[in-house]
């Protein structure tokens, strides 16, 4: 993706099963579950570059001992200065304590980090400053074990107006208005009320308040406090939990916007945002991790049982389709047949665009996270292409030698034509450096395009503003000087904002949304602007589950193949020689290329959520009266 997005947020759990002792005997370290942790964290920094954090809990630990710690970076390289500090500890511990060190048992008592639960998080932030404040792990802190709490997600949830209010009718005095905040609290607070209500029962029973204290963190039910907490979350989410004496959770939204997938053995139980690091870190094979059901929750008990538990009933399934184009990792066995065919989908729209003459096109793509569906597309090509041979070849009859050899010497042509030849990353650099800094990072290879003869195919994988396209990458492209230049995207047109993890918030930057203005206005149809505006206004006064999405109704008044040509005008530079066309995938290819995953409310308005609707029309409002804010 050459526009500037943001990622999703990557979280991890990892519950080691056996004792310390175990994992120094086996693996020669007792640091095995901090390693499996950073390698697993570093594996997904695809879905973090603002920031990291881990925790980490000590089951058993005895009274006056630290249990929990937690550590958090903001720096460049976040995950590797929060393990280089970790590791520091033990380079020093073993310094200090040369024989002691040797004990595996010692180790765990007397160095931080080292847990038997254990957290990580890579934080992409769509909201708010990037502090270190900002970064995941959050921590509720109790002198009891059992309402101890950290929590770290991959969320957003577009109603935290709402849970703020219930929180203050709890009676609770929020600091700040966030969904970190009040998902805590709001877990928080149903923690407190299950320890509340396990020690009237058992101080019935018994009057030791240190017996009773292991009685309540036995009987805890989590899913009791996940059904009651999550009541009226409204969004997408993956959230996981450690409860200070040991119990852990992970809950999934019941519609699977957010990804999240397991695996268990005798040894470890892993729970991480993407399957391939689980694979690839653990060694296993891709039918031995699961998919956590949508509305339920892996719990965790101390004693290291697990269970998968419904805890909100599930929904449509509506799993994020932006994580299958874009966002995971392409090495995942799925995602890469999926994005691999909605390259090849895109063969017949192609062609027909450079009118099937393959001796005079070269196709390319840009940037790297294209590469797999421009391979689909190749083979699209290529399956055409030996077609085309086969019937020539049949059809024809006394071919020479040199006939029959220029026939096979048609094949499609191509060339890295785009590069990046700096190490920068051009999406988190402020907008007012960003195009400078594109115009330096990107680059051509020269000699790849016959010079006003041969068309330029460059494939994308999404083009939300076109921002970097206009600025940048097409003038770098028109250096080649090829007759036409043709960009595709390997998604549709994305109309609409997310409200449910990436950083797509506000409706005005779209350039779908901003070619459909342009053509409204084209046609004189200001006056419709208008009035939807005061129905709009009208509309979200209902409840969010009574609104309707009213952007719709700008998108209905063209066709998808109007709005892809005037983007290709709004786009295409005024100094820019060759002839520009831009090719966007098809809503039906999207779903037949994604069948499994069929979250596609950026492209079609269709959101999984009532707070979706809610944010949408707030958009467009926001839009109306010049507001560049995100609705929630």
């Amino acid at each position: 993706m050459s526009d500037n997005i943001h990622h999703e947020c990557g979280v991890v759990l990892i519950r080691l099963l056996k004792p310390v002792e175990f994992y120094k005997q086996k693996y020669g370290s007792a640091r095995y579950g901090i390693h499996k942790l950073y390698q697993i964290m570093e594996k997904m920094i695809n879905r973090g570059q603002d920031g990291a954090g881990i925790a980490t809990i000590k089951l058993d630990a005895e009274p006056g001992s630290n249990y929990i710690d937690r550590l958090r970076s903001i720096e460049s390289k976040a995950t590797q200065d929060i393990f280089g500090q970790i590791n520091q500890l033990f380079v020093n511990a073993q310094r200090n304590n040369p024989n002691e060190y040797k004990d595996a048992k010692w180790q765990k008592n007397n160095i931080p980090f080292l847990g038997d639960l254990l957290m990580g998080h890579l934080r992409y932030g769509t909201y708010g400053k990037n502090s270190i404040h900002s970064c995941h792990p959050f921590r509720r802190q109790n002198n009891w074990m059992s309402r101890n709490l950290v929590v770290a997600g991959n969320f957003n949830l577009t109603n935290v107006d709402e849970l703020f209010g219930h929180l203050v009718e709890l009676g609770q005095h929020p600091t700040e208005m966030a969904d970190t905040v009040t998902v805590l609290e709001k877990i928080g607070h149903f923690l407190d009320k299950e320890n509340d209500k396990l020690f009237k029962q058992f101080k019935e029973l018994n009057d030791k308040n240190y017996e009773i204290s292991k009685l309540i963190q036995k009987n805890i039910d989590i899913a009791s406090i996940l059904k009651e907490s999550s009541k009226r979350w409204d969004g997408g989410y993956v959230m996981a939990g450690m409860i200070g004496h040991g119990d852990a959770f992970v809950l999934r939204d019941p519609n699977g916007i957010r990804p999240a997938y397991y695996y268990k053995d005798e040894e470890i139980i892993v729970i991480a945002s993407e399957r391939p690091v689980i694979q690839t870190v653990l060694n296993v094979e891709f039918d031995k991790i699961n998919e956590l059901t949508p509305g339920h929750a892996a719990i965790i008990k101390k004693d290291g049982s697990f269970n998968e538990v419904e805890i909100i009933p599930a929904e449509e399934k509506m799993s994020c389709s932006f994580e299958r184009i874009y966002f995971s990792r392409g090495n995942d066995a799925e995602i890469y047949t999926e994005r691999n065919a909605l390259g090849r989908n895109l063969t017949n729209v192609v062609l027909k665009s450079i009118n099937y003459d393959l001796k005079n096109t070269v196709f390319s793509y840009i940037p790297n996270t294209a590469e797999i569906a421009f391979g689909g597309l190749v083979e699209g090509i290529d399956d055409y292409n030996n077609d085309l041979k086969t019937k020539q070849l049949i059809n024809s009859k006394n071919l020479s030698e040199t006939e029959i050899k220029d026939i096979l010497s048609v094949h499609p042509r191509i060339h890295k034509v785009v590069l990046k030849d700096a190490k920068q990353r051009t999406f988190i650099t402020n907008d007012e450096s960003r195009d400078s800094l594109v115009n330096l990072v990107y680059d051509i290879t020269y000699g790849t395009v016959k010079k006003q003869q041969d068309k330029l195919v460059v494939l994308d994988d999404s083009i939300v503003r076109g921002t970097t396209l206009k600025q940048s990458i097409l003038q770098i492209l028109d250096r080649l000087q090829a007759k036409k230049i043709i960009v595709v995207s390997s998604a549709p047109q994305i109309r609409y904002p997310d409200c449910y993890g990436i950083d797509m918030a506000i409706l005005g930057k779209f350039i779908a949304f901003e070619a459909a203005i342009t053509l409204l206005k084209d046609n004189g149809k200001q006056s419709f602007l208008t009035d939807l505006y005061e129905r709009t206004k009208v509309e979200i006064e209902k409840p969010k589950e009574e609104q309707v999405n009213m952007v719709k109704e700008i998108y209905a008044l063209f066709s998808a193949e109007e709005i892809s040509k005037k983007i290709a005008e709004l786009l295409k530079p005024k100094n820019l020689k060759a002839e520009l066309e831009i090719i966007y995938q098809s809503i039906e290819g999207l779903h037949n290329s994604c069948p499994k995953n069929k979250g596609d409310w950026y492209f079609t308005g269709n959101y999984p959520t009532p707070g979706g609707n809610k944010v949408v029309n707030k958009s467009f409002i926001n839009f109306m009266e010049g507001k560049n804010v995100r609705a929630y």
